[in-house]
């Protein structure tokens, strides 16, 4: 769990009731110990990328999703994982094949939830704020869900990216595909 800044303790909430172990991963030292996949949380994008920095966590995290390590990016985590930012020059670790709109739905006052068809899932709750959209998607990117005819959600090999917050919700499943995930890389 990146917990540099944003949204995590809900997150560790929640694979913490799913009976699922976390850490904390808040400087260097932290990425020495052993872990499975990863939770990018929702925040501060640009705080969160520069934290990522000074931290000297960037180039192994980035290394780490390169190499298959499972990732969930979560809002904010989403425009961590982006290749593009339509409406900012900033590239953070850019593995995902996606071009992302940052507070495509407004500020704070634009957030909303709804429930909307999610790939595999059926019908899941989604809590948007401050949130991006997905713009265009590169080969190989698999669209999991749309609300009004914009992508929230993808998959890319071993990334998932999320314009919402599942952790909001009391909906596990998101959680489960991502540790899905771990347990399919650890099996292969």
């Amino acid at each position: 769990m990146l917990a540099v800044q944003g949204a995590f303790v809900e997150h560790e909430i929640m694979l913490n009731n799913m009976g699922m172990e976390t850490l904390e991963l808040r400087k260097k030292r932290d990425l020495s110990r052993d872990f499975d996949g990863l939770i990018l949380p929702g925040g501060e994008s640009t705080v969160q990328g520069k934290l990522i920095k000074e931290q000297d966590m960037f180039d192994e995290l980035r290394e780490r999703i390169l190499s298959g390590m499972p990732v969930l990016g979560t809002c904010a985590g989403l425009i961590l994982l982006a290749s593009h930012i339509s409406n900012d020059e900033k590239k953070h670790f850019a593995t995902l094949p996606v071009t992302v709109k940052r507070n495509a739905y407004g500020r704070q006052l634009g957030s909303f939830f709804t429930r909307e068809e999610f790939k595999g899932l059926g019908k899941v709750p989604m809590k948007f704020i401050r949130a991006p959209v997905i713009e265009t998607v590169g080969d190989g990117v698999d669209i999991l869900a749309k609300v009004e005819g914009k992508i929230v959600a993808v998959r890319y090999r071993n990334q998932i990216g999320l314009s919402f917050h599942p952790e909001l919700c009391d909906d596990v499943r998101i959680h489960k595909l991502l540790l899905d995930t771990v347990s399919k890389k650890e099996n292969a």
